[in-house]
């Protein structure tokens, strides 16, 4: 099966998941389609909710994904690489309950041959939003998530996993990542802070291109200019190459 057949494969894939979840509402990312060239965005089977609007406006935002006070993003570990596994189960359990895994698509050579790969894009880390008792329901109390482990805070408590707490990302935060990691471009990439060098310490957003609305920091990373977004020490993703005139400090 050559290149040709990679969206056809995703769009099968990502059906699947709609079928066997049956929610309301499963719109796709506003940015599904970033491209321009009728390409699927990696994560369009995981995050199957539209991207809020700037401030409190929930214009084309699903149930899914709308500001809950009952709900928190929290960061969990499914070992061995279980992640999409945790994201099928978690998202066909309950409707109140949701979660993000963040994909995307690499270049590896396969039987002699250069084929275009969806995997995830922060391995082993599934993001899941509900309420604190659903979270220690499935890490705790549920057998078949017995691989899931809390991702603890480790600025917060004595130093231990036995006294920090789970972690948690805040809604706003969790949006920013979600908006620039559903957009289908090869050159976002995961990065090491080793091999960030930021210009300022400002926090600056993207007001043109397919990376408009997305926050976070210039930095150079692999020779170019790109912003650099911290999901809470989870992971430093950065965007492709984003010129000047179209960042603005916030």
């Amino acid at each position: 099966m050559d290149d040709s057949d990679d969206s056809t494969l995703f769009l099968c894939r990502a059906s699947r998941s709609v079928r066997q979840t049956k929610r309301p509402d499963m719109s796709t990312l506003c940015n599904v389609d970033s491209r321009g060239d009728g390409a699927v965005s990696p994560s369009a089977g995981f995050a199957t909710s539209s991207i809020p609007e700037a401030g409190n406006v929930q214009k084309g935002v699903s149930v899914r994904y709308a500001l809950n006070p009952d709900k928190q993003w929290w960061v969990v570990r499914a070992t061995y690489g279980r992640e999409e596994k945790a994201y099928q189960f978690i998202t066909t359990d309950t409707l109140d309950t949701d979660a993000y895994c963040a994909m995307h698509y690499v270049r590896k050579l396969v039987g002699g041959k250069y084929k275009r790969l969806l995997e995830p894009l922060v391995p082993s880390i599934l993001f899941v939003y509900c309420s604190e008792d659903q979270i220690y329901h499935y890490v705790k109390r549920t057998p078949q998530l017995s691989y899931l482990r809390f991702y603890y805070n480790h600025c917060v408590g004595g130093g231990t996993d036995a006294l920090n707490p789970p972690l948690t990302v805040s809604y706003a935060e969790m949006m920013n990542f979600i908006r620039l990691t559903t957009i289908d471009d090869d050159n976002i990439i995961k990065v090491d802070k080793a091999f960030v060098h930021y210009k300022s310490g400002d926090e600056v957003i993207v007001t043109e291109g397919k990376f408009a609305g997305v926050k976070g920091r210039v930095a150079r990373v692999a020779g170019q200019q790109r912003i650099v977004v911290n999901l809470s020490d989870v992971a430093l993703i950065a965007t492709a190459y984003v010129p000047s005139n179209w960042i603005e400090k916030v």
